[in-house]
């Protein structure tokens, strides 16, 4: 049974693996992604409070980090922020408070995180901007691309889907990207972006709107199903 279009920017379609996010009861309270964010840095304060002293150390003032994780000394970590176990935070990486980096996760030199989360395994490796956002398990980000959550003209951010505008009422949305996503290097992807599953994103593209599961977007317009293996 095909879904309807909003069906496809729930969380339930975007998010498969649940058991690989500590954020997965955040996300559980909503119904899409995006009305999540604003509750991400309380959810962050309320989870560090609870996780094992045997697995976590804290470091400052409302940061939490696995001490399996491998951080760079020259990382920065403000809080509140989570770290999970087996996690790299690399050289010159810039966490700037209310993120949740989920386990065996990486972040790259000169990648900076803001208010986001990111699933177990997902990778942002090289020079990325992520911020109002929500990665998926195992997505990728390329190096350079980056999420633009801000409206050049400030207005709230709305997702395109078919022609159809969807109102998020958030100021600030970056994009959401579904399980397995792979974004090609230096691509831009604009407020509302939302990714299906294993959809692949061309290098420099400018992504606006949503990309369906299973797809391959080359261009905007062009946007086409993978080949069944």
């Amino acid at each position: 049974m095909s879904l309807t279009n909003k069906e496809q920017l729930k969380i339930s379609e975007l998010y498969g693996y649940p058991e690989h996010s500590v954020a997965s009861p955040l996300l559980a309270r909503f119904t899409y992604p995006w009305e999540a964010l604003a509750s991400i840095s309380s959810f962050i304060l309320e989870l560090g409070q609870t996780l094992s002293s045997e697995l976590y150390e804290k470091r400052g003032e409302d940061v939490w980090v696995a001490k399996s994780a491998r951080v760079a000394p020259t990382a920065h970590l403000a809080g509140p922020t989570i770290i999970c176990e087996g996690a790299e935070i690399r050289h010159c990486a810039f966490i700037r408070g209310s993120a949740i980096v989920g386990a065996g996760a990486v972040v790259g030199n000169s990648t900076e995180l803001k208010n986001c989360i990111l699933f177990d395994g997902v990778q942002v490796p090289h020079f990325n901007y992520v911020g109002d956002s929500i990665l998926g398990y195992k997505a990728h980000m390329g190096a350079g691309s980056v999420t633009s959550n801000v409206k050049s003209d400030k207005t709230p951010v709305t997702v395109m889907l078919d022609g159809e505008r969807i109102h998020t009422g958030c100021k600030k949305m970056g994009a959401m990207l579904g399980d397995f996503v792979e974004v090609g290097c230096n691509s831009v992807l604009n407020p509302g972006t939302v990714v299906g599953c294993r959809s692949n994103v061309y290098p420099l593209s400018s992504v606006r709107g949503f990309v369906p599961s299973d797809s391959i977007y080359k261009a905007q317009g062009a946007v086409v199903p993978k080949r069944q293996a």
